[in-house]
């Protein structure tokens, strides 16, 4: 059975026992978290989507929490000595889903 949830103004498909990289969710490594904004529930032919997805949900546990590769942010314009360099990491949270109750 897999699910999509929405978390972080972004959508992820899970399955039970997924290791999933998620924005910054402010809960302790070890806690449980619990999505409940579901977009689609299914397996196989049977799938569930729109006002019946939304009774679902979806609980994971924190694994870890921490802050991403550092990535470059470079502008130039040329011939008008203009250089900007910036860095940017961002935060993450990783979660294992362990289950999806419809």
């Amino acid at each position: 059975m897999y699910a999509v949830i929405k978390t972080g103004g972004k959508q992820y498909r899970v399955q039970e026992g997924d290791l999933l990289r998620v924005e910054k969710l402010d809960v302790e490594t070890g806690k449980k978290v619990t999505f409940d904004d579901v977009l689609m529930v299914g397996e196989g032919e049977s799938i569930k989507a729109g006002e019946d997805a939304a009774k679902a949900s979806v609980t994971g546990v924190v694994t870890e929490s921490g802050r991403g590769q550092k990535i470059v942010v470079f502008k130039k314009r040329r011939r008008k000595n203009y250089r900007l360099t910036q860095g940017h990491r961002q935060s993450f949270t990783s979660v294992r889903i362990e289950k999806i109750k419809e």
